[in-house]
Formats: C-alpha cells, structure tokens, sequence
C-alpha cells in the first residue's frame, strides 16, 4: 500500500448525524453549529467524513444529534 491509498482509506469513514432533538431554547452558537452541519429539521439525517473538526461539532451538541458509525 502507498502512503496515498492509507490515506484514502482513512477519508473513507463516514458517520451519520441526525437531528433527534429542536434547536428551540439553545445558545445561538449551538444553533450555529446545527445550522452549519446542514441539519433543519428533526430527524433529517446527513453523512459526512469522520474527521475531527466534524466530531468537535458534533461534542458541542451532543445532546440534540445522534450519531452512527
């Protein structure tokens, strides 16, 4: 395997978030993040890559998503 195909392999976790809970009554900045994840309504589900930046969003509202590997 080349260092390229390690890394292809790596990009190519996907996890699923869905919105299980309403924004309504959250800090704006928790809003913010549901709103950028592409998540308006309750139990819309969306696929991204398993990378950090997207688990840090997903740490911060934990509470309202849910999420499968």
């Amino acid at each position: 395997m080349t260092a390229t195909t390690k890394k292809t392999s790596k990009e190519a976790k996907t996890i699923k978030i869905t919105l299980v809970h309403s924004t309504i009554g959250c800090p704006k900045q928790q809003q913010k993040i549901v709103e950028a994840l592409g998540l308006k309504k309750i139990n819309q589900t969306k696929e991204f890559q398993d990378i950090p930046s997207v688990r840090g969003a997903i740490a911060k509202v934990s509470h309202l998503v849910r999420v499968e590997q």
